[in-house]
């Protein structure tokens, strides 16, 4: 879409106004409002904020920065519609004031991964598998860990208590132009899964920012609180963010081959094995909060151990039966909770490292991993993801190729805030001590 289609479209929809987003360093989405009066400075890169006050951006003597508007990601937000005007949003890259992208925009951090993988002749497709949780509201209108039903997996109304707000949570995903896939009830009480198609990773991410506020928005709507937290409820299985991912070269799915054992290509092996020669470090970043690592226990569905296997599910990552354009691998332990495009690049910059160094993966574990004993693990070389956000940390910390992919501002920026989180959680004294320890000592 260009400058002039942009135009025709707002006067078509009858936009008054243009919410102009992006992300900042942990994925929550920051935006400006402007009257569509002021589109062509938008479009012309003339609009300017303060990026001293986004987590991650500038110090307070380098602060000005640019929006750099992506025509198109430009869509109509359904709940913002009125009688007297709709608003429209686009979504921005961020610049310096030189024009420069600036090196802090998670969102530029991933497009120059892709460049990388497009250098070598790859396109990637990839599509996330987001669970969330709804839950009631206090009498003050304040979220609570009250479910909203007690429903489990596949289950139906009247059991399923949030199909009505699910439906209409696609509704809206549909006039925003979203081609969704399936949707469901998942297996822990009020927890949903909605499943949208494979896209490019910079337009899937895109998408997920906003599938993300238009559940919440719905969910509010219903008079309920909708949280992409991991694990909300303790005895329940928490919410992950499983990622398919696969390259196309030459239009054709480079992870296929019909010769090749279990029908992969060596592209495929190679990308799997740096998946999982760097998972460690991806945690940091695919896990990226304390309660993270509270989904992560076994027992609750959540992959644990770093494997591969063609369909096993204990597994961290799976390869799908499907073959042919549908080959593809599924890393399982990602949550939702993540920044989709800092996760995207450092998925994408760990299988293209597997992929030039010519890694081969382990052995594939077709065992269920969860009831291997810990004289087992040891003899198939199982490992552990990192326990903690700490673990995490301290392997992203180490992993010169993830690094690069995030790039200094922020490899540095992530690691500074993130270690400040884990210090203040360390420091903190919980309610399960006080129960457990204050009547015994």
């Amino acid at each position: 879409m260009d400058k002039q289609d942009l135009r025709d479209r707002c006067r078509e929809h009858n936009v008054r106004f243009i919410s102009l987003q992006f992300t900042e360093l942990h994925g929550q989405v920051k935006n400006i409002s402007i009257p569509v009066e002021e589109i062509d400075k938008a479009l012309n890169n003339e609009l300017m904020f303060d990026g001293s006050s986004i987590r991650g951006y500038k110090r307070i003597e380098q602060s000005d920065m640019y929006f750099h508007p992506d025509p198109d990601t430009f869509q109509v937000l359904p709940w913002r519609t009125r009688a007297s005007g709709a608003t429209a949003r686009l979504i921005c890259d961020v610049a310096d004031p030189d024009g420069t992208p600036f090196a802090g925009d998670p969102r530029v951090a991933l497009k120059r991964v892709v460049k990388e993988a497009a250098d070598l002749g790859y396109t990637m497709a990839v599509g996330p598998e987001a669970e969330f949780f709804l839950f009631n509201k206090d009498a003050s209108g304040n979220p609570t860990v009250d479910p909203h039903d007690k429903a489990r997996y596949f289950d139906v109304a009247p059991s399923d208590r949030g199909e009505n707000t699910r439906r209409d949570i696609e509704e809206t995903l549909h006039l925003m132009g979203f081609h969704l896939e399936a949707s469901h009830h998942e297996v822990a009480i009020g927890q949903h899964e909605i499943d949208f198609r494979h896209e490019a990773p910079i337009a899937c991410a895109d998408n997920l920012i906003t599938f993300r506020q238009v559940v919440r928005v719905v969910a509010a709507e219903h008079g309920m609180h909708a949280t992409f937290m991991p694990k909300p409820i303790f005895g329940e299985n928490g919410s992950g963010m499983h990622v398919n991912q696969s390259l196309s070269k030459g239009g054709e799915n480079a992870f296929y081959d019909p010769n090749g054992e279990l029908e992969l290509s060596e592209t495929a092996y190679g990308y799997i094995a740096g998946l999982l020669e760097h998972v460690k470090g991806i945690t940091a970043i695919a896990n990226p909060i304390v309660n993270s690592y509270k989904r992560l226990v076994p027992g609750y569905e959540a992959p644990v151990y770093i494997a591969w296997s063609p369909g096993n599910r204990s597994a961290a990552i799976r390869i799908p039966s499907k073959r042919g354009r549908s080959t593809r691998a599924e890393l399982r332990t990602p949550d939702p909770s993540a920044n989709p495009y800092l996760t995207f690049a450092v998925l994408l910059a760990a299988g293209l490292d597997g992929i030039k160094r010519g890694l081969k993966p382990p052995a594939a574990v077709n065992k269920n991993i969860y009831h291997l004993t810990e004289d087992e693990q040891r003899d198939m070389k199982v490992e552990s993801l990192p326990h903690n956000l700490e673990d995490a940390l301290g392997a992203l910390a180490g992993d010169a190729v993830l690094r690069r992919a995030l790039g200094d501002h922020i490899f540095e920026a992530y690691l500074t805030e993130k270690w400040a989180e884990w210090r203040d959680y360390r420091a903190q004294v919980h309610q399960w001590e006080i129960d457990r320890y204050m009547e015994s000592f």
